[in-house]
């Protein structure tokens, strides 16, 4: 499963995987629990293939964040916790993203990430992670 239906909902811990729309929002499934919910329109949802994380230069798309996590780790869990200290936290990011922006991301931004990564981790849904929809793809050959 792509990127595009995994999505975070504020105040709600973990990811969600989109199950169907309805009329007033849409069903989806917690990774942690399996329990479903009902989200209204109204509510803050984010896909995780529209976040991206603050370098010095550009904005560096989560999926590559995330690559770049499992070419670190070699495909396995992060080596650092969300409880570690956030000197710790921030040397790791550091190695993971070189020039990302420290006055804009912030320990819980990095913490975010790290949890994100390992529940994706710990359901097998790193390995679409290199590949981006075609309508890119395309788009940049013809350039």
């Amino acid at each position: 499963m792509s990127l595009e239906k995994i999505l975070a909902i504020s105040g709600k811990p973990g990811l969600y995987k989109l199950i169907t729309q309805t009329r007033s929002g849409f069903v989806a499934e917690s990774l942690i629990d399996k329990k479903r919910l009902s989200v209204r329109i109204q509510q803050n949802v984010s896909l995780l293939s529209e976040i991206a994380i603050y370098t010095l230069t550009e904005e560096v798309p989560l999926r590559q964040v995330f690559e770049n996590i499992k070419q670190k780790e070699k495909g396995a869990r992060t080596s650092v916790n969300t409880k570690d200290s956030k000197d710790k936290l921030e040397e790791y990011f550091f190695d993971v993203l070189p020039d990302y922006d420290e006055d804009r991301v912030y320990a819980s931004d990095i913490k975010k990430v790290i949890q994100w990564y390992n529940l994706l981790h710990e359901h097998d849904m790193l390995d679409d992670l290199t590949t981006e929809p075609e309508t890119t793809k395309v788009s940049e050959e013809e350039e």
